[in-house]
């Protein structure tokens, strides 16, 4: 069975767009809007072929009408664009948003697999990396085979023991330095990251006709091309 991995989207269709894998399964790990301007094609196509699909800080955030206090960088970002996803999303895209799981374990090709946004521990928030002893602490009472999560919009791959944590990096936002859409496939229990050009100009297009005033598209525009850029990571 080849799954497809995917996380944090962020509104940001032309990248998902330029993901052309074939797949029997999808598995979608949070956060479908916010930091980019066209969230209702992103959240069709995860409707439409999401086999199963977790809630993210900043679906959950959206959903239920949190006030973003604007400070630093990617909160900034997010809160000019908040009138923006209200205006263009239905009541049922906000209801599917707020609907989603928060955790779920799926079993796929003779293995069981844990969904969440971030950790066990905090499913939509705590930001973990790399970090192997801190990842076993979390897990120590998870029965999976995969445990795979997004959130921090970096890949990584870790085997700790029987069990793997994998996140697939960021499709609509990467923070690793490389600004190309982020996924990874699960082939009969090989892991592979992958990494695909999208058309950047065409998201800075959809932001700029999103009235983002100049300071925050400049700052937009420059974390989508940088993969990353000089900005706080944790939001």
């Amino acid at each position: 069975m080849r799954i497809l991995l995917i996380a944090d989207i962020h509104a940001n269709w032309p990248a998902l767009a330029a993901i052309h894998e074939r797949f029997d399964a999808c598995l979608f790990l949070g956060d479908a809007v916010d930091y980019a301007a066209d969230p209702v094609p992103c959240i069709e196509w995860l409707r439409q072929y999401a086999t199963a699909a977790v809630r993210g800080n900043h679906d959950h955030s959206l959903a239920q009408r949190v006030r973003v206090r604007p400070a630093g960088t990617f909160r900034r970002i997010s809160a000019a664009l908040r009138d923006h996803h209200y205006r263009v999303l239905s009541d049922e895209h906000l209801t599917w948003l707020a609907e989603l799981p928060v955790q779920q374990y799926v079993q796929l090709d003779g293995r069981r697999f844990l969904l969440l946004h971030a950790t066990p521990r905090d499913p939509m928030d705590e930001y973990l990396e790399a970090d192997a002893e801190q990842w076993r602490q979390r897990l120590e009472h998870v029965q999976a085979d995969f445990v795979c999560v997004g959130h921090t919009h970096v890949p990584m791959h870790l085997q700790l023991g029987h069990l793997q944590v994998i996140n697939p990096g960021s499709v609509g936002q990467p923070r690793d330095g490389d600004p190309r859409a982020s996924y990874a496939i699960i082939d009969g229990g090989q892991v592979e990251f992958r990494r695909v050009a999208y058309d950047v100009d065409w998201t800075v297009r959809q932001l700029r006709d999103a009235g983002l005033e100049p300071q925050i598209l400049a700052a937009a525009e420059w974390v989508l091309r940088s993969g990353g850029g000089a900005a706080e990571p944790r939001s």
